[in-house]
């Protein structure tokens, strides 16, 4: 029960990141926010793994490889194509096509991970992610009709870099802790970001963000990155990729709660009923694996 409550309370995090984001928009480019986020986080991770395990763990050349993979996908990977992708593509489609990340995952676990992809399973997954769409769109599924140019590519490279980086992390976990790979990937990650932020705009601008920037950057580090990413390899650890993927789809049902709330956004009927989706297709992946392990 604890590990749903922590895959809830996760996508809760990640659903403010979007507010958070707004917040920036305009007033912090893209890759400087990515940057910052990240560098902040890598921080507070550090400080965490010290503290834990009373030192930096030493990586072997293959634990190594693979927390780099990890900032390449999660980190670098992920920001990239979801910045350019949306220099084209407008908000609505751009969530539909992200919305994705759960069929990624599911599909590449079941090629790569060794994860049974069961007929009952895959049904739950389809009806979160249709539930997703319905919200995202808000009821105007059609949204894809004029066929996908470079943004949508770039869009779909961010369902591509996040499913790697699940599965990865999976792998990576069972030879380090998911403390010590979420901070490794968090540093390498914002080494790595550190080029892009620099050629997209100055870097000493960041001492004249205002005081409503800087509070949205604290947030992205430390719950929509340190709590959120714990929390999450957490959960994969306990229940599995798959399931505990589907509960991404989670996330645009908090993006729009809190976007009513702290946005006075208004909340449609839409986004109660995919509300409903997600829930059921949650319920539904989740009580299949509880029968399997019952067998």
């Amino acid at each position: 029960m604890l590990t749903y409550f922590k895959l809830l309370a996760t996508m809760a995090c990640w659903g403010g990141t979007f507010v958070a984001g707004r917040m920036l928009a305009g007033e912090v480019p893209p890759f400087h926010a990515a940057l910052l986020r990240f560098l902040l986080a890598g921080l507070l991770l550090l400080w965490l793994l010290l503290r834990s395990e009373g030192r930096l763990p030493r990586l072997s050349r293959r634990q190594l490889g693979a927390v780099t993979l990890l900032g390449l996908t999660g980190v670098l990977g992920y920001n990239a194509a979801f910045f350019t992708g949306l220099q084209s593509v407008s908000a609505g489609r751009a969530g539909l096509i992200i919305a994705l990340n759960p069929v990624g995952i599911t599909l590449l676990s079941a090629l790569i991970g060794g994860e049974p992809l069961s007929r009952i399973r895959s049904f739950g997954v389809l009806l979160s992610v249709a539930g997703a769409m319905l919200v995202i769109s808000r009821g105007n599924i059609n949204l894809l009709p004029g066929g996908i140019g470079a943004g949508e590519l770039m869009l779909l490279g961010c369902v591509i870099s996040w499913s790697l980086y699940s599965v990865i992390g999976k792998r990576a976990m069972r030879e380090i802790s998911s403390l010590a790979a979420v901070t490794y990937s968090a540093v390498i990650g914002a080494l790595l970001l550190l080029p892009l932020a620099a050629l997209q705009a100055d870097l000493s601008r960041v001492v004249d963000y205002s005081f409503v920037a800087w509070g949205s950057i604290v947030y992205l580090a430390l719950f929509g990155t340190v709590v959120g990413f714990l929390w999450y390899y957490q959960s994969i650890r306990e229940i599995g990729t798959v399931r505990a993927a589907v509960f991404i789809n989670f996330v645009p049902v908090f993006a729009m709660l809190f976007g009513l709330l702290l946005l006075d956004e208004p909340l449609t009927p839409t986004v109660l009923q995919g509300g409903v989706l997600i829930l059921t297709g949650a319920w539904i992946t989740n009580n299949d694996g509880w029968r399997l392990r019952k067998r």
